[in-house]
């Protein structure tokens, strides 16, 4: 723990514990955001390969029309359904991602100020710890 790492470099003086508890920090914050760009990187990709599917099914309906000779609504219809479907389900990937994706960073950002707030705590304690020292 972050905790550990200060008081650790507690013989070395205060400057090495803010500097140890600060880089274990930075180590620990890493962690804590590692998988996180994976989740943006597919809420990215969900609505292009829904706007993908839209183009798809927009080509299935020229060709089925093209094939009869004649544009039917019913024939049609098949084509541009599958192409707003597609849309719809890209787009319904993205939101729920998207909010996944919110709370998690909150999650990390709260953690993150908590960790702060600790070694924070930390080092103002062994600054008093030190500075009753000196006076006894």
């Amino acid at each position: 723990s972050i905790f550990y790492q200060g008081l650790d470099r507690s013989d070395e003086g205060i400057e090495m514990v803010e500097k140890s508890v600060i880089s274990y920090g930075s180590v620990q914050m890493g962690l804590l955001e590692k998988g996180i760009s994976w989740i943006s990187l597919f809420i990215a990709l969900a609505p292009m390969l829904g706007f993908m599917g839209t183009v798809i099914g927009m080509i299935g309906a020229f060709d089925a029309i093209e094939a009869a000779g004649d544009i039917s609504p019913s024939l049609v219809a098949g084509g541009i359904k599958v192409a707003l479907l597609t849309t719809v389900f890209g787009l319904i990937v993205a939101i729920i991602l998207q909010i996944f994706y919110n709370y998690i960073v909150a999650k990390v950002d709260s953690i993150v100020n908590d960790m702060e707030n600790a070694s924070i705590s930390l080092v103002d304690i062994l600054v008093k710890h030190e500075v009753a020292n000196k006076k006894a």
